[in-house]
């Protein structure tokens, strides 16, 4: 999910992209130089969402920003969103202004289409940041009276809170987010797009990040950690689902340095077998 009004930002090297398959041309925006890195917000979020994390991150990368289908700058089009469609509007963007591989961080629902990505298109990851995402379902707990035909427990407010946000850039205006906001939550609450067993497939170096209090429990955070191969963990202190913008000097530093540095030896985890040498210490005790 987002915040509203997280504060406008004029494209620097934008522009709008996608293809005859996936059928919505992505809004984007570009910044620095170097490898190129892909920033994939949340749903019912946009690309402003990373205000605080493009400057340090462009001091490194080619860093773009695009909006989803139905999110910022990013008009809404005829029909459901889908998990699919995600997927093929994130393929023709690499394809076709990337121009090929790219790290990819992707925050939230984000996240979710990045690992996607990362099992069905592995020659388009280089390495892999999954920040508070979730294979199962989100929940989302209505503080309120809530309507019968609701996709959501909880959508009322989310309209409320998320809608003046949207309409600051959206195309289709405030009053049609509504609209977004209930084919989103009615994609999420649909069940996993992704098991369990098939995060073995992913190839790319990952790091899964996580808010100590993020709405994604700590056991789907780990799950996801211990799913993927050799994949590193952090838990940023005293943070929720939006630790980006709660933290982002620490959250940059993290991704800074799992982007640009090699993997290190350490110590193997409690119940790792050891390398079986003479004199090796288990780190779990006896």
């Amino acid at each position: 999910m987002g915040i509203p009004g997280c504060g406008d930002r004029a494209p620097g090297h934008g522009g709008r992209a996608g293809s005859a398959d996936s059928g919505t041309a992505l809004w984007w925006d570009g910044r620095g130089s170097g490898e190129p890195l892909v920033l994939l917000h949340g749903g019912l979020a946009d690309s402003r969402f990373f205000s605080g994390n493009v400057p340090a991150l462009a001091g490194r990368f080619h860093v773009y920003t695009p909006d989803a289908r139905g999110h910022g700058r990013t008009p809404d089009v005829p029909g459901p969103v889908t998990p699919e469609l995600l997927l093929r509007d994130l393929v023709a963007f690499l394809t076709t202004v990337v121009g090929g591989p790219a790290h990819l961080a992707g925050h939230s629902m984000g996240g979710i289409t990045a690992l996607q990505v990362a099992l069905r298109h592995p020659g388009l990851v280089r390495r892999l940041i999954l920040i508070s995402a979730s294979i199962r379902p989100p929940a989302i707990r209505s503080q309120g009276p809530q309507a019968p035909d609701s996709p959501w427990p909880g959508l009322a407010e989310l309209i409320r809170f998320l809608g003046p946000g949207y309409g600051e850039v959206s195309p289709d205006g405030e009053a049609h987010f509504p609209i977004v906001a209930s084919k989103i939550v009615t994609m999420l609450a649909g069940g996993p797009v992704l098991a369990q067993a098939d995060l073995g497939g992913v190839s790319s170096r990952t790091l899964v990040m996580a808010g100590d209090e993020d709405a994604v429990c700590l056991d789907d955070t780990v799950a996801l950690y211990n799913g993927i191969p050799d994949a590193e963990l952090a838990i940023v202190p005293g943070t929720s689902h939006f630790l980006l913008r709660e933290k982002p000097g620490l959250c940059n530093a993290i991704m800074l340095d799992f982007l640009s540095g090699a993997p290190i030896p350490a110590v193997p985890r409690c119940g790792t077998p050891g390398p079986g040498a003479a004199g090796y210490l288990d780190p779990c005790g006896p």
